[in-house]
């Protein structure tokens, strides 16, 4: 199957470009079009229906129209002079506030070139209602709704209009205005990493093509590459996207920046490992057809990038098992993105080298000359003569890392970010006047269970014990919906409501005094911020416990399959779990002890096992899978080790250099839980890369020699090898390379 795409794309390799050239641009544009209409933002609504923030939402929905992707807005009023507001300041403000609920926010008009088709119009009449004035009554506070997806830009320019308009209407009657919360925070905090983000792509895409100028020597090969991950990465959106549109399924807003990064990540290694062996075979049978080495090469390694490829679609498929929904569709999404990219592999990569031949390489001469022995022959020749030392080292390097785990803590919290924005100026002058959580409160819903409408009285003391926990600051007044059947208590706790402290205050106290004082016959659910997340972390460790052990065997099966081998798997196993162990370990020491953050975020344990095992199985992988191929030659098998490391060496350096580059390019976003994936994948990636698939595997393997691949050894038929190169015949256009 293998052989087949890979002498397909060879034979008719212009064909092949051409078809993903479209399919890439089309895709391209699908997913741009429809990315914000497939996501959604809001956490709670992938919480299982048992969860009680969750039931909360739905009664919040149902009985009080709530509307799944209403977006709040904290509006600040005080006078422009500082003095405290008076009666008739608080009329002004009322009929202000009246006024922009009945004015229709148009969206500004898009740019001339802007397709119809990537425009969708978020104009709306925005919900403004009075929420509460400061006890020094020198701000009076507004809650504002928007609907739409909070992560698109087309509704952060609408809040922007609406944000203007108000600014405008409030100076009129001698006001001054801050907006903070929700809405107000996301787009601030866009508007500040715009330029951040701009750059470090920029310094990504030439920190990949440095390397590869430094690596070939060759302009072709810098960009080659990257151009064609580019193509295969729009053309996997697509897909993803319009499989989302078509089975109604809503993907989380962080899908599209993770696919981005992974699949530029390991395109351009996968690239990577077909241009190191391309180069070497060139070098080795000068006289041979570039377009008979380029179908050999890539049947060959196509072999070892469809095992790698398949590990990481096996771990990432192992989250459609979650009962999170965030977790349930970024798996599979980016086990779908990962497929399209093996199909890339096989196909648009070989075509490219079949078009290009050794002009991959110019204007290069290292394919006129065999390369004097350089860094990795010299590891490679260390690992062959002192095997036992160098797995001592590693071991320690790693258990000396993972001893971090001790003590480890999962945090929880979802801040916005570092960032000086005017929305976090105003939360902290709200903050210094009222509770913490006032722009964000919990809220306890009660209803009947048959359904019947409900009075005042029949709360009973309710309203009054919530009042009494320590911890809410204050309790607002009783708001029942249309028809009575439900009731809504808004907690405004003196804890941010994203902070560890609020959510343990909801579990807990919140929760215990609801169960305790709900009169017979009612039922109440807390619901807010705070207890959604408080329901991710049970939902996340339920899901952690279900997702590794799943995501091992399936590995391990893969691992069996390629390697034919009992013994050799379970070498690679034990190697990138403790190489998962040490980089979570790092990642507490660095986050939790040296920068006292309150822990590690709590999807950075699942993200690490999935990002460095899987893809960190893939550099194991290209060097066993080069081990065995070198083992089936006779001689010794640590000079087969030598040799595997010496070719294979220098790949998985440059491969890895340029992963963690992808995945440390997250490290300088605002918002820390994406710091921590971007610094501990980066990490967990050089460390799979230089420390196991480079020194522990092969040293393990020259320790262990052929029995590495018990029960089935390789090097028993010598004779099946070629003594030399031999040029290809005529009708299958095909060499022999080892």
């Amino acid at each position: 199957m293998i052989r087949a795409l890979t002498g397909f794309s060879t034979r008719n390799p212009w064909k092949v470009i051409a078809l993903w050239a479209v399919l890439g641009i089309f895709l391209t544009a699908l997913s741009q079009a429809l990315i914000y209409r497939v996501t959604q933002t809001q956490s709670g609504d992938f919480l299982p229906a048992k969860y009680d923030s969750a039931a909360a939402l739905r009664i919040a929905e149902k009985r009080f129209g709530v509307k799944p992707d209403a977006n709040a807005v904290t509006v600040l009023v005080a006078r422009a002079d500082g003095a405290p507001l008076t009666e008739d300041d608080h009329r002004r403000v009322g009929a202000v506030a009246e006024r922009l609920g009945r004015q229709r926010v148009q969206m500004p008009a898009p740019k001339e070139d802007t397709p119809s088709f990537l425009i969708e119009d978020h104009s709306q009449t925005p919900a403004v209602s009075p929420a509460m004035v400061a006890p020094d009554r020198g701000f009076e506070l507004l809650s504002v709704q928007l609907t739409g997806n909070s992560g698109d830009p087309g509704l952060h320019d609408l809040y922007r209009a609406f944000r203007d308009r108000a600014k405008e209407e409030f100076a009129g009657a001698g006001m001054r205005t801050g907006f903070t919360g929700g809405l107000a925070d996301v787009a601030d905090t866009a508007e500040a990493e715009k330029t951040t983000q701009t750059v470090v792509g920029i310094l990504m895409v030439g920190l990949i093509v440095l390397i590869n100028i430094l690596v070939f020597r060759s302009v072709l090969a810098a960009f080659v590459p990257l151009l064609a991950v580019v193509i295969v990465g729009g053309a996997a959106a697509g897909a993803v996207v319009g499989a989302a549109k078509l089975t109604g399924i809503k993907l989380d807003a962080s899908t599209p920046s993770m696919i981005s990064v992974v699949l530029i990540g390991i395109g351009v290694d996968y690239f990577l490992f077909l241009l190191f062996r391309f180069r070497e075979q060139l070098r080795a049978h000068p006289d041979v057809p570039a377009r008979a080495v380029a179908a050999d090469v890539s049947a060959r390694v196509g072999t070892a990038i469809t095992s790698a490829a398949l590990t990481i679609v096996a771990a990432f498929a192992t989250l459609g098992t979650a009962t999170f929904g965030q977790f349930r569709v970024l798996g599979p999404a980016i086990a779908v993105s990962v497929l399209v990219m093996l199909l890339a592999s096989q196909t648009l990569m070989p075509a490219l080298l079949a078009v290009t031949g050794r002009k991959m390489f110019w204007p290069s001469r290292a394919l006129k000359r065999e390369p004097r022995p350089g860094t990795a022959a010299r590891i490679g020749d260390l690992v062959a003569r002192r095997p036992f030392t160098l797995v001592l080292a590693s071991v320690a390097l790693l258990g000396a890392l993972a001893a971090g785990l001790i003590g480890i803590r999962m945090d929880f919290g979802q801040g916005a970010g570092t960032h000086d924005t005017p929305a976090a100026a105003t939360s902290a002058e709200i903050s210094r006047a009222l509770p913490a959580g006032v722009s964000d409160p919990a809220t306890v819903y009660v209803t009947a269970k048959n359904g019947r409408a409900l009075t005042a009285a029949e709360l009973g003391d309710l309203p009054k014990a919530l009042a009494g926990v320590k911890g809410v600051g204050q309790v607002g007044s009783t708001t029942f919906n249309g028809d009575l059947t439900a009731a809504r208590i808004d907690l405004y706790l003196t804890a941010d409501a994203q902070s560890q402290r609020a959510r343990d205050l909801v579990s807990g106290p919140v929760r215990d005094t609801v169960a305790r004082h709900t009169p017979a016959g009612l039922e109440a659910h807390v619901g807010g911020t705070a207890a959604i997340f408080a329901d991710i972390s049970t939902a996340v460790d339920h899901d952690l416990r279900i997702v590794f052990p799943v995501a091992a065997v399936l590995i391990a099966l893969i691992l069996l399959v390629l390697l034919r081998s009992l013994l050799a798997p379970a070498v690679l196993m034990a190697a990138v779990g403790l190489g998962f162990a040490a980089t979570l370990g790092a990642s507490a020491l660095f986050f939790q002890h040296l920068l006292d953050k309150p822990g590690v975020n709590f999807v950075l344990p699942l993200v690490l096992f999935l990002f460095v095992v899987a893809l960190g199985t893939d550099y194991n992988i290209l060097i066993s899978d080069r081990i065995r191929e070198e083992m089936e030659r006779p001689g010794p098998a640590r000079a087969a080790v030598a040799r595997a490391v010496r070719h294979t060496a220098p790949a998985i350096a440059t491969a890895g250099i340029v992963l963690a580059a992808s995945f440390g390019s997250l490290a300088v976003n605002a918002a820390p839980s994406t710091q921590q994936i971007g610094f501990a994948t980066a990490l967990g990636i050089l460390l799979s890369a230089f420390v196991l698939s480079i020194v522990l595997v092969p040293a393990l393997a020259a320790i262990l020699g052929r029995g590495t691949w018990w029960p089935v050894r390789p090097g028993r038929h010598h004779g099946r090898h070629h003594a030399g190169p031999t040029a290809p015949e005529p009708h299958h256009d095909r060499v022999s390379v080892h």
